[in-house]
């Protein structure tokens, strides 16, 4: 079981690594992260999903700082429908830019981290935007389960500004 974990584990590093190239025109992350404010749960609304992502409901990511400065994360969503399986994560992220604490790397197999940018924030830090510079995944995530349809538009048409196909972003049921 621990090896097809560790398997399962390169498989996505390689997904989210996908290609070295970087797509478009560089991905400006937000100004600043008050990195305290962010910690906490954020529910996913919609992604472009992973693959170990598909299927996935109540998806949560709680981030907490660790005292080295790294931030524990942990994934959560159940596969394949609310009674499905709990499935859970564990990256590591680690703040690449300290100016905005809005460019990090997350790390699921060592050494790799993945690219990971706060794209988005609101002033509240009740909504955010995570994408990624190839332009491949994007999440966007909220304090709440659900948001309203205008929000969502709103947050839709940003995500596509950034040069992302929208036609590939799925909802994720979240019922709580």
């Amino acid at each position: 079981m621990r090896a097809l974990s560790k398997l399962l584990c390169l498989a996505l590093a390689a997904t989210i690594l996908g290609g070295c190239a970087a797509k478009g025109p560089e991905m400006k992350t937000v100004d600043h992260v008050d990195i305290d404010r962010f910690m906490g749960p954020w529910y996913v609304i919609a992604n472009i999903p992973t693959f170990l992502e598909k299927g996935a409901h109540n998806a949560v990511e709680t981030y907490s700082l660790n005292t080295d400065g790294t931030i524990a994360t942990k994934f959560t969503f159940r596969k394949d429908g609310f009674d499905g399986k709990l499935k859970e994560y564990n990256p590591k992220g680690f703040v690449r830019d300290d100016k905005s604490n809005a460019l990090w790397g997350m790390r699921f197999v060592w050494p790799i981290k993945a690219d990971y940018r706060i794209v988005y924030l609101d002033d509240d830090y009740t909504k955010t935007i995570i994408g990624r510079q190839n332009r491949d995944f994007v999440w966007v995530m909220a304090r709440t389960p659900t948001i309203a349809d205008r929000e969502y538009e709103e947050l839709l048409a940003f995500v596509e500004s950034l040069g992302y196909d929208t036609s590939k972003l799925e909802r994720v049921p979240q019922r709580w």
